[in-house]
């Protein structure tokens, strides 16, 4: 599976550590940057670079990282097709794919060890979206996007 992320300073470490983790694990990680923890970035130029590339299908899906994940998150969801959440915890991770089937998921690095942060990752990539009556609130979702 083909994986992007991003971060910015706030989330480097972590990103470095993902990184590392998911390509022992054997997936294919694209890494949009940042590359140097003193270069002070702006988290919605690293957002967009991670969307553009879920939205545009080089990668199925995305991690994004900064020092809560809020951040992120709010930039992450003006993209059209991007359904991103905010997950600090194994449940979270879990439900945000079987039910809102997210395709980008948002870590903080301050409020998140790096052990949790891989068991979140790796639930959240093998989970699998449920479908049924879920499908029906993702296709609201998308029909909001469409209207506004």
């Amino acid at each position: 599976m083909k994986l992007a992320i991003a971060c910015d300073h706030g989330g480097f470490e972590m990103k470095e550590a993902l990184v590392k983790h998911l390509t022992a694990g054997g997936y294919e990680v694209t890494d949009f940057g940042i590359e140097n923890p003193a270069q002070g970035v702006d988290y919605p130029d690293y957002a967009a670079k991670v969307c553009q590339a879920v939205t545009a299908k080089e990668v199925a899906s995305g991690i994004l990282i900064c020092g809560t994940g809020i951040g992120m998150s709010m930039a992450a969801n003006k993209f059209k097709g991007i359904r991103a959440a905010v997950v600090g915890d194994v449940f979270s991770a879990q439900a945000t794919k079987e039910h809102n089937n997210a395709n980008v998921i948002c870590l903080g690095q301050r409020v998140l060890g790096e052990g949790l942060a891989e068991m979140i990752v790796d639930t959240w990539l093998t989970a699998e979206f449920q479908g049924g009556r879920h499908q029906n609130r993702i296709d609201k979702i998308s029909q909001l996007e469409v209207n506004l």
